[in-house]
């Protein structure tokens, strides 16, 4: 079953962290979230490894997106 990365505010990428196939830990930062001139990490919740980047580097996304799938 996937487990998914969500984003837990609504702001622009900033920076993405990991790529596909990457190993991620409980606590990894995976993406990097800009709202409100403040950077704000995005860290898994689980541990895995990256199956999809579902976002890109200055994207918008609203709280809740999607923004990585592990398995």
């Amino acid at each position: 079953m996937a487990k998914v990365v969500k984003a837990h505010i609504t702001g622009t990428v900033w920076k993405i962290e990991v790529k596909v196939g990457d190993k991620v830990e409980v606590g990894t930062t995976v993406a990097i979230l800009e709202s409100m001139k403040m950077e704000m990490p995005v860290e898994a919740e689980e541990a895995g490894v990256v199956q999809e980047v579902l976002c890109k580097e200055g994207q918008a996304v609203t709280e809740g997106d999607v923004l990585v799938v592990l398995s």
